[in-house]
C-alpha cells in the first residue's frame, strides 16, 4: 500500500510540473479552420496550451499587419506567444527554439500552407518548406528548413 501511494504522490507531482511547464499560446483563426485546430493540436502535444479566438477576414489581415507579418509571409492563423508572432504552421520545435533563444525580432513564419507542415500534415505528400525568422524591420531570413518527399 505505501508503494501505491508514493506511486500516486510521483504521478500526480509530474503531472503538475508538466502542466507548470507548459506555454500559452493564443492563436487566432477563421472559425471551423480544420488546419488551424490541427496546428493547435500538433502545438498542445508538444507542451503549449493553444487558446483559439475566431476573428473575420478584414479585422484578420488588420491584426496581421498590425503586429508586423509582412504580406508575403501571410498564412491561415497567426499565434502570439512571449511576445512573439507565430505566423502559420510553423512547428512546435521552432517555436522553442525561438523562445529559447529569444531574438531581437517579430516572430516567426511559414507562408502559405505547405502540406506535410504541422497542421497540414494528413496527407502522404510532403512539401519543402522553410520557416522564417521575421525581423523588426520587416526583412526576413530563413530560421530553419524542412525536405519534402
Amino acid at each position: 500500500m505505501k508503494l501505491f501511494t508514493l506511486a500516486i504522490f510521483f504521478s500526480m507531482n509530474f503531472a503538475t510540473q508538466t502542466i507548470a511547464e507548459a506555454t500559452p499560446i493564443d492563436v487566432i483563426k477563421t472559425n471551423g479552420c480544420g488546419c488551424c485546430l490541427a496546428w493547435m493540436n500538433h502545438l498542445e502535444e508538444n507542451g503549449f496550451v493553444p487558446t483559439g479566438e475566431d476573428m473575420f477576414a478584414g479585422l484578420f489581415v488588420r491584426f496581421k499587419l498590425d503586429n508586423g507579418v509582412p504580406q508575403r509571409m501571410v498564412s491561415c492563423h497567426t499565434g502570439l506567444v512571449e511576445g512573439y508572432v507565430i505566423e502559420g504552421h510553423v512547428p512546435a520545435d521552432d517555436i522553442r527554439r525561438l523562445l529559447s533563444e529569444r531574438p531581437d525580432a517579430i516572430g516567426l513564419a511559414v507562408p502559405d500552407m505547405p502540406l506535410g507542415s504541422p497542421g497540414m500534415d494528413q496527407s502522404r505528400w510532403r512539401e519543402a518548406y522553410d520557416v522564417f525568422l521575421i525581423n523588426n524591420d520587416g526583412s526576413t531570413e530563413v530560421f530553419s528548413s524542412y525536405s519534402g518527399d
